[in-house]
């Protein structure tokens, strides 16, 4: 969807911001631009909609060489969010949203309605936020306004320069979390401007790490944080990047361990190694019971389980894994597949947790499935 063919931005006063750059960005895709300030992420991304005019090379927009387009014409294509969002004071929140279609020839109350359906989407209610005006909303208020506006013309290409960077680190969590959502459901092209590599690593299906005005690694978060290819990039993505990589590494079903499991009706074993999971007769997750418990109490399983509060399904992070044991301080956390059902399929233990991070390094470094990678131990040496 969008492809740079040995791009390089030179201004008058010598200064390279964007040295012969070459790269792709798949339909659909999410790709962060992470680096230092001035290493020219930005500049990249301002040439895509011509905010900034490349010396050197083309850019493809949709296979259309940009030079070839009006500017004006390719912006209103272009989705454009920026850090501080740029919401006309005068104008409501629904009229704000609703600029680019009505730019675009759309009727007023087409483009409106339009708007209310956005706001919708990104977590406004339109009948309560929509006739206010930005000065009324919060900062993270606004920044979701800000991307309702950027997709109100269903553009195919959405451009985001530090979108969340000025907000405080729960709302941007939060609002991390939601594009994150809203990306599943209208897989836009997406590039993403950021200092911050756990940011781009969160975000990214593939991350550009930049040095000065190149980019020196172009690959998936997890190749980044388990293979750096470079000594800049190890430097850049910090020695903590074995933390860092828990959050790209998913829960697989080869990751997990299978406690004895004991079901709801059952009566209480005489013998149990420790603690058992209780399911129901679906083989949902219901809870836990103890050895000890299970041995000095009568009747059956389910008049004494315990509710099971550390649980996951199966996909979610390591670092979540890593959290809800930390939370709810758990030897082991249960884990149930990923639909509505809530089906038991094994328990993450923290030595599993360890060798699922040990695994996915390998077979990044290896290119191979993790499920294929054998472990060296110290007993196997």
């Amino acid at each position: 969807m969008i492809r740079f063919e040995n791009v390089t931005k030179r201004y008058a006063d010598g200064t390279t911001a964007v040295d012969n750059l070459s790269f792709e960005v798949a339909e659909g895709e999410l790709v962060t631009l992470v680096g230092p300030s001035g290493c020219g992420k930005t500049t990249t991304m301002k040439m895509v909609n011509r905010l900034i005019e490349p010396t050197d090379g083309r850019i493809y927009v949709g296979g259309d060489d940009i030079s070839a387009t009006d500017p004006v014409e390719l912006r209103r294509r272009i989705g454009y969010v920026i850090q501080q969002v740029g919401l006309f004071p005068h104008k409501t929140v629904l009229d704000n949203t609703a600029t680019v279609p009505h730019l675009l020839g759309v009727k007023r109350a087409a483009a409106r309605a339009r708007a209310a359906e956005l706001l919708e989407l990104v977590g406004l209610d339109p009948s309560v936020h929509g006739g206010r005006y930005p000065e009324q909303l919060s900062g993270g208020q606004r920044q979701r306004v800000g991307v309702a506006r950027a997709l109100a013309a269903d553009p195919p290409v959405l451009l985001m320069d530090e979108p969340f960077g000025a907000v405080d680190p729960v709302v941007r969590e939060h609002l991390q979390n939601e594009f994150l959502a809203l990306q599943k459901s209208v897989r836009k092209t997406v590039l993403f401007v950021t200092h911050d590599i756990e940011e781009a690593v969160r975000l990214g299906d593939r991350i550009a790490v930049y040095g000065q005005g190149t980019i020196e690694q172009f690959d998936a978060p997890a190749a980044v944080l388990g293979a750096p290819a470079t000594p800049y990039v190890a430097d850049f993505v910090g020695a903590d990047r074995g933390l860092k990589r828990l959050s790209v590494t998913p829960i697989e079903p080869g990751d997990l361990e299978q406690p004895p499991v004991v079901h709801l009706d059952d009566p209480l074993p005489a013998e149990l190694p420790g603690w058992a999971v209780v399911l129901d007769r679906e083989e949902k997750l219901h809870g836990w019971i103890s050895a000890e418990h299970a041995a000095t109490a009568k009747g059956t399983v389910g008049e004494h389980a315990r509710r099971m509060e550390a649980r996951l399904p199966v996909g979610a992070s390591l670092r979540q894994a890593f959290a809800t044991m930390l939370q709810h301080d758990a030897g082991w956390i249960a884990v149930t597949d990923e639909d509505s059902t809530g089906r038991f399929l094994g328990v993450l233990t923290p030595a599993r947790l360890h060798e699922a991070l040990r695994r996915s390094t390998a077979a990044d470094a290896r290119d191979i499935p993790r499920d294929e990678v054998e472990l060296e131990t110290v007993s196997g040496r």
